[in-house]
């Protein structure tokens, strides 16, 4: 078949990986000759602080992204092209220069992105060049999915219902390349450069590597090929911050180091197998498909609550709110479990999943602190950072989001702790000045016996904070905060979806 485009350009942005590729697989299959970029977005980066693991993430993906495209290509000289600037001008500047008639990349959900590539979309129009973009980060987009009513969903129990329809009606696509990869063009000068160090990009070293984190696509099969192994004991592990129960790809999902299609897929033939560990691990890819729908379909979500009447809610502020918040993020509430979830995220950009749910409750819901403190935080921190979950995570926390838990559901820290970390393994792991204390008075030193502490030889205020807030008290706090929106709760329960 003749190609439609004589030469054109692929944007990676969130799908750093050749295999089931979609933009890729667009490209070349349209294009007599493509070139590859990745754009160094320096609207997105310049506000990051010098050590960021995910930017160190990204670059050592790229030098194996641009390796596996010049075997695909079975040239030397191609390759990717990396830039640095902001990525709407780069993008545009680099299209012309090279001659393109179409530049491809994947659907973005966010807000800026949007934008951003509206604005793109503008530019090369004027220059005469198209803009084609695809479907790649999610199973179903945007509206593709919606109620009987023609609206998107806003509950995730029906969405699954009908997401799981539709995956039975029509089978998932798969992208693959074969011998479509001698597309791939050389590299024109001045564009042979190879991936620009960190210290080039402004950026410095981070404990990545100490962290043992694997990059790439080559890292994304790494942690697949170890989950494979472990998938049926999902649904019986995934709570427990001290057992290695998740399966650590959410930030191969985040920037595309691993196709979630492909991740659907297995999980589909598990299932299909009798496998409850892979159902439970399905939802949990349905989750993430919920969240980008909303997003998508409710960009007001990224500023403000899901539900309006909750922007209402009065929450701590000015100084006693500030110090609240800080003993949060440097992981010194006294409350060991969130002390300890708070370091795992500080030392390691990683946050257990039952421990997002934990601490974001606990800074909400006893603290009183705006749940959007909390998710900037986690936003600057994450390794894994998506906007659509991150943001869906803490409205459903903070009761404000869709399908959110109850505004009278207060996770307690302490039972909490006693449930999911029974023995104290995981606390022990990050307060190690606890680890003398016995698995009942680690969960909440402050109740323990004084001769038993004195023989732990931990002294409260000294060793480890003693709680900031009373339980109780702040659990009567929170039911009057939230007073203000709980009728219209009550009755918006009822709205058919």
């Amino acid at each position: 078949m003749h190609p439609q485009f004589s030469k054109g350009l692929v944007w990676f942005r969130r799908d750093l990986r050749c295999h089931d590729n979609a933009a890729l697989t667009a490209a070349l299959q349209q294009c007599a000759q493509v070139h590859c970029t990745f754009v160094f977005d320096r609207a997105i980066l310049d506000p990051l602080p010098r050590q960021d693991r995910r930017v160190e993430f990204i670059r050592e993906s790229l030098v194996e992204l641009d390796g596996n495209l010049r075997t695909l290509a079975a040239k030397p000289d191609a390759g990717l092209i990396v830039c640095h600037g902001q990525a709407a001008e780069e993008v545009v500047q680099l299209a012309q220069a090279l001659g393109v008639d179409v530049v491809f990349a994947a659907h973005d959900y966010e807000p800026q992105a949007v934008a951003r590539d509206e604005s793109v979309r503008r530019q090369l129009q004027d220059l005469g060049i198209a803009f084609q973009t695809v479907k790649d980060h999610v199973i179903l987009e945007r509206r593709e999915l919606l109620t009987q009513a023609g609206h998107p969903y806003g509950v995730f129990t029906p969405y699954m219902r009908a997401w799981r329809r539709r995956l039975d009606e029509a089978p998932i696509a798969q992208y693959s390349i074969g011998s479509l990869g001698q597309a791939l063009a050389a590299r024109p000068q001045p564009h042979c450069q190879p991936v620009p160090s960190l210290e080039m990009l402004g950026f410095e070293a981070t404990n990545l590597q100490q962290l043992r984190i694997p990059v790439g696509e080559s890292g994304a099969r790494t942690l697949l090929d170890d989950f494979w192994e472990r998938m049926d004991q999902y649904d019986q592990t995934r709570d427990f911050p001290a057992i290695k129960g998740p399966s650590y790809l959410s930030v191969h999902l985040r920037f595309g180091t691993v196709s979630i299609r492909q991740l659907v897929s297995l999980a589909l033939q598990r299932q299909m197998a009798g496998s409850t560990g892979a159902s439970t691990w399905l939802g949990e890819l349905i989750w993430r498909d919920f969240y980008f729908q909303i997003l998508a379909n409710f960009p007001h979500v990224a500023e403000r609550a899901f539900k309006p009447e909750y922007d209402s809610i009065a929450w701590e502020q000015g100084a006693h709110a500030q110090s609240l918040f800080k003993a949060w993020c440097d992981g010194k509430t006294g409350f060991p479990l969130v002390d300890a979830a708070m370091l795992q995220l500080n030392q390691t950009g990683y946050m257990h999943n039952r421990l997002r749910m934990v601490t974001g409750s606990f800074l909400v819901k006893h603290l009183g602190i705006d749940w959007r403190w909390g998710e900037h935080y986690f936003a600057e921190k994450l390794n894994d950072f998506d906007l659509s979950a991150n943001n869906g995570g803490w409205q459903w926390v903070s009761s404000s989001g869709c399908d959110a838990q109850p505004y009278f559901r207060i996770f307690n820290p302490v039972s909490q702790s006693e449930k999911f970390d029974a023995e104290g393994k995981f606390i022990r792991r990050y307060l190690p000045q606890l680890a003398t204390l016995g698995p009942k008075s680690i969960h909440a030193p402050w109740l323990a016996k004084p001769l038993e502490m004195a023989a732990s030889g931990v002294v409260l205020g000294k060793d480890y904070p003693t709680p900031i807030i009373d339980l109780a008290a702040a659990r009567e706090r929170t039911l009057q905060r939230y007073a203000v929106v709980r009728k219209t709760v009550q009755a918006s329960t009822a709205t058919p979806q």
